[in-house]
């Protein structure tokens, strides 16, 4: 089905997938904002008809979040490669810091940080690519975001795939809706968010020593 007018896709709630659709679907979206961007810009007054530095930025605009900044709402997560847990390994393994970068629901401004994971793997079940956990961070961060809606969308994908003993999530990041408008924060104010799952919900010192990596970890990107 092609995108030809603002019904024509039903809606979603912003932080949800909308479907992997397909280049003419996601070409009608982007040609649809551009249109609608330089509404916007007709009523802000922003002449982007003679203005050579404003003259393609509805269709940048379209293009930057249909493709980027939203592309995890219009595109399937990521493929899992999975192996063998041949030495039935069982012990924590923690990933980080992974870069994150989203889009705050309230304001549409960057959010922007890292993310940590905790992962107890089963002894009879599966790990995955290192690497696939940076881009299922990346896949549920690219829309409208709350953070910790974000880091609870990002563990229940890796738990219903990967099926481990237990799972952490810990996203450490910057709201620019709070640093660049409103109270206008200091850029080094942070917002904190950890999800669950599992026995690090029945272990607290599972969960201590999560956290401990977590600080280890970011100690090390400061030195």
């Amino acid at each position: 089905m092609v995108y030809s007018s603002p019904g024509a896709l039903q809606p979603t709630l912003c932080n949800e997938p909308v479907g992997d659709l397909s280049e003419a679907e996601r070409n009608g979206i982007e040609a649809a904002v551009a249109t609608k961007v330089e509404e916007l810009f007709d009523v802000l007054m922003i002449d982007y008809r003679n203005d050579n530095h404003t003259r393609e930025t509805p269709r940048r605009v379209a293009a930057m979040l249909v493709e980027e900044l939203l592309e995890g709402r219009y595109t399937a997560p990521p493929a899992i490669t999975e192996f063998e847990n041949v030495t039935q390994y069982d012990e924590l393994i923690v990933t980080g810091p992974i870069d994150l970068r989203s889009t705050c629901a309230h304001h549409l401004m960057p959010i922007y940080g890292e993310a940590y994971i905790g992962i107890l793997a089963a002894p009879d079940g599966k790990i995955i690519g290192l690497s696939k956990y940076d881009r299922v961070v990346n896949h549920f961060a690219s829309r409208l975001q709350i953070q910790e809606e974000l880091a609870a969308q990002i563990g229940q994908y890796l738990v219903e795939v990967t099926k481990p003993r237990g799972l952490g999530i810990r996203i450490s990041a910057v709201h620019m809706c709070k640093t660049h408008r409103g109270v206008r924060s200091t850029r080094r104010s942070r917002m904190i968010s950890s999800c669950y799952f599992g026995e690090f919900l029945k272990n607290s010192g599972l969960k201590e020593e999560f956290l401990r990596e977590c600080a280890s970890l970011e100690r090390a990107c400061l030195t």
